[in-house]
């Protein structure tokens, strides 16, 4: 019996941390939000960036909660800028013989996110900058993986954006 009780208690604890992480901290009085087009300001532009990670963003947003994303008025906005865009030679390795070889490709994104219904005492809007990295072996030319080294440095970037605007943790 003690076995059940158990199991059921880690069963219903599991459920509710899943539940915590899947947006359950956006207020249900939030319905819409404005994803403003993030320009490229980056020193090294790539032409295809803002528009891939502007419509990375969005899409992170209709997958993971329940928010219609509009062009008007919303209950919540996020805009901002790539600030940073780099790729630079690494050494992959243990500490006590590196290699050579690698890169690691690194976006920066300044983002501004605005929750137009607080009123509470805790704000949940910021200012803050976003940076994630894709390591990565040159295989060809770079412009033969870059598209897709962008793509996993997007979700990496989406999903830490989508964790401090909604999920709180």
């Amino acid at each position: 019996m003690k076995k059940i009780f158990l199991f059921l208690a880690v069963v219903l604890v599991a459920a509710s941390c899943s539940y915590n992480f899947k947006g359950a901290s956006i207020p249900p009085t939030m319905k819409t939000i404005n994803v403003r087009f993030f320009e490229n300001n980056a020193p090294l532009v790539v032409p295809t960036l803002a528009q891939t990670f502007t419509e990375a963003l969005k899409e992170r947003i209709r997958t993971q909660s329940s928010l219609s994303i509009t062009q008007n008025e919303a209950d919540a906005t996020m805009e901002g800028r790539i600030t940073a865009y780099s790729i630079t030679p690494i050494a992959f390795g243990d500490n006590t013989q590196p290699t050579a070889g690698g890169n690691r490709l690194s976006i920066t994104v300044q983002v501004k996110y605005v929750n137009n219904l607080d009123t509470g005492k805790v704000k949940t809007s910021f200012d803050e900058s976003f940076t994630a990295f894709q390591d990565f072996k040159l295989t060809g030319n770079l412009q033969s993986q870059e598209q897709a080294l962008i793509r996993e440095v997007n979700m990496k970037l989406t999903e830490n954006i989508f964790n401090r605007a909604f999920a709180q943790w």
